[in-house]
C-alpha cells in the first residue's frame, strides 16, 4: 500500500512510524487511519521488529481527526472512521511489538487517545495534551477509553469534562507518560527506553505483552489462574530456557526470536 501520510523506517529490531502531515498538524483523517491499520498488520508480521516508536513530523505530534471531516457528512461515513480508529487503537494492544509513544508539541482529542493506547510513552518538556471535544460540543468518548485506563477516572473526568491543557509534567504525575526530558534529549531517551526493550526476547517480550492486556480486565483469582498458566508454557519456549541456562551460567543470552 502506498503511503501517502505516514514515513516507516527500520533501524535493527526497532520500527518507527513518523505521521507525516504537518500541514494537518498530523491529523488521524481516515485515510490516514486506514494507511495505520495497514502499517499495523504488516509491522505485527516482522518478527525482527521488536519496539515501534510513533512519533509525529513537524511542530506537533498529532492534533487528532481532521476537523474538517467531522461536519457534514452521513452517518455511515462518521461510523466507518470511528470503527477504523477504534480498529488501529485495539490493534496497538495486540500487536507483539512495545509501542513507544515519542511526543512533542501538542497532543490532542484522537492524538491524546494514541497517546494514551500506546504501550508506553516519552514526552519533551514542552508537550501538552488535551481533549477538548466538549468545547465542541462533541465529546471526546472514544479518546475516553484508552485515557481512563491510563489515568484513573477522576483525572480523566476532568481532562475531558473541562477540556484544559494539561503539561507533559502533569501527563507524567497522571500516568499518561513514562517519562519528560528536555526537547533536546526526547529522540536519544526515547531510543534509548526502545533499545534497551528490544534487546528482550521477542518470543518473551510478546507473550508477556499479551498477558499483560489480557490479566489487567480480570479479578485478582483469575488473574493469577491465567498468568500462572501463561508462565508455565512461556518456560518452554526455547528463549526462556536460553535465558535461563544463560543466568547460570553468567553469559549473555543468544536469542532465538520470535
Amino acid at each position: 500500500m502506498k503511503r501517502r501520510y505516514l514515513l516507516y523506517e527500520e533501524r535493527g529490531s526497532i520500527g518507527r512510524i513518523t505521521l507525516n502531515n504537518p500541514q494537518r498538524r498530523n491529523a488521524l483523517s481516515f485515510a490516514a487511519l486506514k494507511e495505520l491499520c495497514a502499517l499495523q498488520e504488516e509491522i505485527s508480521a516482522r518478527e525482527a521488529v521488536r519496539v515501534v516508536v510513533i512519533e509525529g513530523a513537524g511542530k506537533v505530534f498529532s492534533a487528532g481527526h481532521d476537523i474538517n471531516e467531522l461536519t457534514g457528512g452521513a452517518r455511515k461515513d462518521y461510523a466507518a472512521l470511528f470503527e477504523t480508529c477504534a480498529s488501529f487503537m485495539l490493534g496497538l494492544q495486540k500487536m507483539p511489538q512495545v509501542v513507544i509513544a515519542k511526543v512533542h508539541g501538542v497532543a490532542t482529542a484522537a492524538g491524546c487517545q494514541l497517546v494514551a493506547a500506546c504501550d508506553l510513552a516519552v514526552a519533551e518538556e514542552g508537550a501538552t495534551f488535551q481533549t477538548p471535544g466538549v468545547l465542541l460540543g462533541l465529546f471526546c468518548s472514544t479518546p475516553a477509553i484508552p485515557l481512563v485506563r491510563a489515568v484513573g477516572r477522576k483525572r480523566a473526568l476532568e481532562m475531558l469534562l473541562t477540556g484544559r491543557f494539561i503539561t507533559a509534567r502533569e501527563a507524567l504525575e497522571f500516568g499518561l507518560v513514562n517519562r519528560v526530558v528536555p526537547p533536546e534529549r526526547l529522540e536519544a531517551e526515547t531510543m534509548e527506553l526502545a533499545e534497551k526493550i528490544a534487546a528482550a526476547s521477542g518470543v518473551t517480550l510478546a507473550v508477556g505483552k499479551r498477558a499483560f492486556y489480557q490479566q489487567v480486565q480480570m479479578g485478582d483469582p483469575a488473574a493469577y489462574a491465567y498468568a500462572g498458566e501463561v508462565m508455565v508454557s512461556n518456560l518452554y519456549a526455547e528463549d526462556a530456557q536460553e535465558g535461563i541456562r544463560a543466568f547460570l551460567e553468567k553469559r549473555r543470552p543468544v536469542w532465538k526470536g520470535r
